[in-house]
C-alpha cells in the first residue's frame, strides 16, 4: 500500500494508507498476487445471485416442481455451481487454484418470481475464497437461465454479490 501525507498537526505529518489494486505492479501491469509469505488459515465466503423470472415462467416452474425438459432445474444448477467454484482459477486469470474443502449451494424460490441462489465456499489456504463463492453463485444462476430460457428471454440475473467472508486480513459481512 502506498502512503500519502494529509496535512500537519503540531508539525507532525499524518500518514494515511491509500488503497491500491493488488493485481497491479508498480508500472500498473497486471500481476498475480504473491501469497507465498501469507499464513495458512481457514477461509469461508458466501455469495448470492438473484434470478428474476416473469410471472408466467414462475407459475409454470412452480407447477412442474422446478423441472424442465432438460431435467431438474435447481439440482442441475447446484451441480453446475459447485463445478464452477472448483474451477474458478481456470476462469478468472489471477485466481489461485485452491483445495476447496466445502461448497454448498442453496436455491430457493421466493415471491415475486425471484429465485435466490446462495453459494458458500470454504478452504484452509493462504488466500480467500470470495471469487469461488461468486463464481459458484453466478454459474448456478446462469444454469437456471439456460434451463428456463425456452419459456422466456425476459429472465434477469442480478444482483450477484458477496454476502460475507471470514479469514485473511479482514472479515466482511453485508448488513
Amino acid at each position: 500500500m502506498a502512503t500519502i501525507k494529509l496535512g500537519r498537526r503540531s508539525n507532525v505529518a499524518r500518514l494515511v494508507r491509500k488503497p491500491r489494486l493488488t493485481h497491479l505492479d508498480a508500472a500498473n501491469r497486471p500481476v498475480m498476487v504473491d501469497v507465498g509469505g501469507k499464513d495458512v488459515s481457514f477461509r469461508v465466503a458466501s455469495a448470492e445471485a438473484i434470478v428474476t423470472l416473469p410471472a408466467a415462467v414462475a407459475r409454470e416452474l412452480a407447477r412442474t416442481g422446478h423441472r424442465s425438459k432438460k431435467g431438474p432445474i435447481f439440482d442441475t444448477a447446484i451441480v453446475a455451481g459447485v463445478m464452477a467454484a472448483k474451477r474458478t482459477h481456470e476462469l478468472i486469470p489471477f485466481c489461485h487454484p485452491l483445495p476447496i474443502e466445502r461448497c454448498d449451494i442453496e436455491i430457493s424460490a421466493r415471491t415475486g418470481g425471484k429465485i435466490h441462489v446462495l453459494c458458500t465456499v470454504a478452504a484452509t489456504h493462504k488466500t480467500g475464497v470470495e471469487m469461488e463463492a461468486l463464481t459458484g453463485a453466478s454459474v448456478a444462476a446462469l444454469t437456471i437461465y439456460d434451463m428456463t430460457k425456452a419459456l422466456s428471454h425476459d429472465i434477469v440475473i442480478g444482483p450477484v454479490r458477496l454476502i460475507a467472508k471470514r479469514g485473511g486480513k479482514r472479515d466482511f459481512s453485508r448488513k
